[in-house]
C-alpha cells in the first residue's frame, strides 16, 4: 500500500507536476481501494477496463482479482511512473491516451468486460455513452467520482438531470460506499462516491431511437428553469402549438419542467417524436 509521504516523494522524484484539469486525486486509503474491486465483482476470468490508472494503486488491485487489466492513463508525463510500477504484473496492458479515442476492440477481447474509472465529473456523461454504445458493450461499470453527481445520477422523477437521464437509460445506478477527500492524494475540496452501474441487455431507449431521444432531453434541460413546451420549442426550433400538440400525444403537461419528467415519459416523447 502506498502511504501519502511515499505518493508524494515518487512524484517528487519523477518531476510531476499534477495536473488539475484531469482530476489527479490518487485514492490511496486502501480499505477504499479493495472494496472498489469487491464491488467491481472481479473474477479470475474478468477482463477488466480501468480508466484513469494514475500511479497503479488501485491497477495493482484488480490485477491481483482479474485475468487482464487493460489500465488506460492519459497523461504521457504521468505514464512511464504507471509503467515501472506495473512492469511484474504480467496480467496488465498499460495504454496512453484518451480512452474515447482508442477503438474498444485495442482495449478489450469480447464484451462483457468490467470498467472501473476515478474520473471527473464533465466526462462521464460522454463517457458512458461511449463505452455503451461502442461494438463491445460492458457488463458493469463501477465509477468513483464527486459524491454530489453519483447522487445526481441516482436521482429519481422530480429531480432528474440530463446526466441521471444519461446514465439510466443504459443501466440502474447505485452508490456503494462514500469516499472522503481526506482518503485521496492530494486531497479534493469535496467528497466522493463509488457508483455502480449495472448495464441492462439493452437500453431502456432502442438504440435506433437514442440520437432522437438525447436531442429531446438536451434541448429540454438547456433552460430546465422554463416549461418544457417553451425549452423543447426553442432548442428543437419547432412552433410552440405544434410542440404542444405531441407533448399531449405523450399525456405530459407542457407546463412541467424537464426535471420532473419520467424516464418512462421520455420513451413515450421519443417514440412520438421517431414518427413524427
Amino acid at each position: 500500500m502506498d502511504s501519502f509521504s511515499e505518493i508524494g516523494q515518487l512524484l517528487k522524484v519523477h518531476g510531476i507536476r499534477l495536473k488539475k484539469d484531469l482530476g489527479q486525486n490518487f485514492l490511496v486509503e486502501d480499505v477504499y481501494i479493495r472494496r472498489i474491486v469487491e464491488f467491481a465483482a472481479v473474477g479470475r476470468d474478468d477482463e477488466v477496463l480501468e480508466i484513469g490508472a494514475g500511479i497503479g494503486s488501485l491497477t495493482y488491485h484488480l490485477a491481483l482479482a482479474a485475468r487482464q487489466v487493460c489500465a488506460v492513463e492519459i497523461d504521457a508525463q504521468l505514464f512511464p511512473l504507471l509503467e515501472e510500477r506495473m512492469q511484474l504484473m504480467t496480467n496488465v496492458i498499460l495504454i496512453e491516451g484518451n480512452v474515447m479515442d482508442i477503438p474498444i476492440q485495442d482495449m478489450v477481447s469480447r464484451p462483457g468486460y468490467k470498467v472501473v474509472a476515478n474520473i471527473p465529473y464533465y466526462l462521464t456523461s460522454n463517457l458512458i455513452r461511449y463505452l455503451l454504445e461502442a461494438s463491445m458493450k460492458p457488463a458493469l461499470l463501477t465509477l468513483t467520482l464527486q459524491k454530489e453527481v453519483a447522487e445526481r445520477i441516482c436521482a429519481g422523477a422530480g429531480e432528474l438531470s440530463l446526466l441521471a437521464l444519461s446514465v439510466q437509460v443504459y443501466g440502474s445506478p447505485r452508490i456503494v460506499q462514500k469516499i472522503p477527500a481526506g482518503a485521496f492524494f492530494p486531497p479534493p475540496k469535496v467528497d466522493s462516491a463509488t457508483l455502480v452501474v449495472e448495464i441492462f441487455d439493452q437500453p431502456v431507449i432502442p438504440s435506433e431511437k437514442l440520437d432522437v431521444f438525447f436531442r429531446l432531453i438536451k434541448a429540454a434541460f438547456s433552460q430546465k428553469r422554463k416549461m418544457l413546451h417553451n425549452t423543447l420549442s426553442a432548442g428543437l426550433n419547432m412552433e410552440s402549438t405544434q410542440l404542444q400538440g405531441l407533448l399531449k400525444q405523450a399525456d405530459i403537461d407542457s407546463r412541467r419542467r424537464a426535471q420532473t419528467v419520467s424516464l418512462t415519459e421520455w420513451h413515450r416523447l421519443t417514440d412520438i417524436f421517431s414518427n413524427a
